[in-house]
C-alpha cells in the first residue's frame, strides 16, 4: 500500500481514564465518539484492536491505517493500550466523566484478568450496544478478545479476527457490516 495515502488519514490520540488507569486508544477516522454522533454518517461497524505485549498502541499505527484504507475509510479503527502501559504526556490532558463506571478500579488491573476487564470496561462505556463490533487481537491480545466474547454476552454479535488469519481478504469485513 502506497506510504503517502497512508499519511493522509487521520489517527486521533486520546488517554483515558479506565479503571482507574490511564489509557492510550487511538483512532483511525474521523469517529472520536460514537456515543455521541447521531448524524447519518455514524458508522454501524467499529473494528477495535487489543494489542499484544508490551501494549504499546503506537506500534500498530501502520497497521489501522493500512486497515482503515482497506475499508475505503467507512468504519473507524481503534487500538487500546493495556492497563498502564502508556502514560499521558504532562501537557496531555486525561479524559473521564463523573458517571464513568470506568473510574471504578478493577483488582490486579496489571494481570491478565485485569487486562480483561479493563477492555471490557472500555467497550461498554465508549461503544454503544446496537454498533457491530470486529475485535482484532494480537499475541495476548488474541487471548483477550476470546475472553470479551465469553464474557459479555451483550455485545452485539462481535467478530473476532486474532493474528492466525490477519491474511484474510479484507472484504470479510464489508461483510460484516451489512
Amino acid at each position: 500500500m502506497d506510504s503517502e495515502i497512508k499519511e493522509e488519514i487521520p489517527v486521533h490520540e486520546e488517554f483515558i481514564l479506565c479503571c482507574g488507569v490511564e489509557t492510550q486508544v487511538l483512532k483511525c477516522g474521523p469517529w472520536t465518539d460514537l456515543f455521541n454522533d447521531q448524524s447519518a454518517n455514524r458508522p454501524k461497524l467499529l473494528i477495535f484492536v487489543i494489542t499484544g505485549n508490551p501494549g504499546f498502541s503506537a506500534a500498530y499505527v501502520p497497521f489501522v491505517k493500512a486497515l482503515y484504507s482497506s475499508v475505503n475509510k467507512h468504519f473507524p479503527v481503534w487500538v487500546i493500550s493495556h492497563a498502564g502501559h502508556a502514560l499521558a504526556p504532562k501537557d496531555k490532558k486525561i479524559l473521564t466523566t463523573s458517571d464513568d463506571p470506568n473510574a471504578q478500579e478493577v483488582k490486579d488491573i496489571y494481570g491478565l484478568c485485569g487486562q480483561v476487564e479493563h477492555k471490557l470496561a472500555f467497550l461498554r462505556t465508549h461503544v454503544p450496544k446496537e454498533m457491530k463490533l470486529v475485535l482484532i487481537g494480537h499475541s495476548i491480545g488474541c487471548y483477550i478478545s476470546l475472553q470479551i466474547l465469553k464474557l459479555a454476552p451483550e455485545l452485539p454479535n462481535p467478530y473476532v479476527i486474532t493474528a492466525m488469519v490477519f491474511q484474510m481478504n479484507i472484504n470479510i469485513i464489508h461483510q460484516i457490516s451489512k
